[in-house]
């Protein structure tokens, strides 16, 4: 009985395409860890401030105007329908508060870099927590498809979460930034055996990334739905869609007073 020839041909690729393959994946990883490298290195370098509109799902929009002393918003729609003047003038009181109120400045401050602290602690994981794979390129863009590495053992909470996705990346070729991150979680994630946590199935995230100017890159897309419980079985709900748009540079040196005459303009 002759062998079959799909036998012959499966084991001709694993004799001389493995090899291929391999360094293809080595390929991906690489750019990812090039795609990582310019985005930390941005982040270091980057001192912009910028003022753009946040458009929120439900109909909301504000203006927000970022200054290295915090930054302030102030609403244009509400429920898809021009802001009061009541609205406006909370929004108003707020800010005035916050100028004056070196206390909410500091929690804003805190809570801004706690994020950032997170984002790169995470950014750095990325080539090691997946398995990566060149899906497409073009002269513009590489997309890549990522699904979780069995070997990775991830540091905390947020890196088992992250570590269980599934989905896809895509890089600028020219500047090897990463323009979109798409991620689905393809089963539940358990903390004490569910007991402390459990995130569930299905939950997404999508974030967009675009040059607003030049050399300068900014989240302009934000979706992200996790559903689960945490201990005593609180429910873990965040779900956000957010886009941001009409990016402006705003002047180094601008006060917080200053902030609240560009809200105002920005307004009319």
């Amino acid at each position: 009985m002759k062998p079959s020839t799909k036998l012959w041909g499966g084991m001709l690729c694993a004799m001389l395409c493995a090899p291929a393959l391999g360094a293809r994946a080595q390929d991906a990883k690489q750019i990812v860890r090039q795609a990582v490298t310019a985005e930390l290195a941005a982040n270091r370098d980057d001192q912009s401030h910028w003022r753009y509109l946040r458009s929120e799902a439900g109909g909301n929009s504000f203006i927000v105007v970022e200054t290295e002393h915090g930054a302030i918003g102030r609403h244009v729609e509400e429920k898809d329908r021009p802001a009061t003047a009541a609205v406006l003038a909370e929004d108003d009181a707020h800010n005035l508060k916050f100028i004056h109120d070196p206390a909410m400045q500091q929690k804003q401050r805190q809570n801004g870099e706690h994020d950032d602290k997170s984002a790169v602690e995470l950014m750095n994981l990325l080539p090691q927590a997946f398995l990566w794979s060149v899906v497409s390129e073009t002269p513009e863009m590489t997309t890549l498809s990522f699904k979780p590495d069995p070997n990775f053992h991830p540091p905390d909470m947020e890196a088992r979460v992250m570590g269980e996705m599934s989905g896809t990346l895509i890089v600028d070729r020219a500047q090897h930034r990463i323009r979109t991150m798409k991620g689905r979680l393809e089963s539940d994630v358990t903390i004490g055996f569910g007991l402390l946590a459990r995130i569930k199935q299905g939950s997404t995230f999508d974030v967009e990334r675009r040059q607003v100017a030049p050399g300068y890159w900014e989240i302009t897309e934000t979706h992200v739905h996790i559903s689960g419980h945490a201990l005593f079985f609180k429910t873990i709900g965040q779900q956000e869609d957010e886009v941001k748009s009409d990016f402006t540079l705003v002047p180094l040196g601008t006060t917080l007073d200053q902030a609240v005459g560009l809200l105002k303009g920005a307004a009319k």
